[in-house]
């Protein structure tokens, strides 16, 4: 359920509460296809993602049932991140996502930029 505990309204209302937020979405694709990665392996993977920011987001995927973190008892402490089964079908979902921003990156980048200097001519 969302953080303030009412019911969600629709399905992507849901959605967008497990997956929201910057790190998340690429969180998901770093584990995609049954891929289990460690913790620094993973932020290498995430580019501009600091720690704190990147155990949060694991904690929370992790209480989601997305993120399943398995810890070996050794010196010196390894953890590993993998998807669960909910996260496989989530990150499935996301594919057509990331195949519409891989074929309108330009163009979003070229309005992104062309906002950025209608707000400068206009101040």
């Amino acid at each position: 359920m969302p953080k303030d505990s009412k019911p969600y309204a629709c399905g992507l209302d849901a959605a967008v509460d497990v997956v929201g937020g910057k790190w998340k979405p690429m969180i998901l694709w770093a584990l995609h296809s049954g891929r289990t990665l460690r913790f620094g392996e993973l932020r290498r993977h995430i580019a501009g993602v600091s720690e704190k920011m990147l155990i949060q987001q694991l904690r929370e995927l992790e209480s989601d049932g997305i993120v399943h973190r398995e810890v070996y008892r050794e010196v010196p402490p390894k953890v590993e991140y993998s998807l669960t089964g909910l996260g496989e079908s989530l990150n499935a979902a996301l594919l057509p996502l990331g195949l519409w921003g891989d074929e309108h990156m330009q163009q979003v980048i070229a309005n992104k930029a062309g906002a950025g200097s209608a707000s400068d001519s206009a101040a």
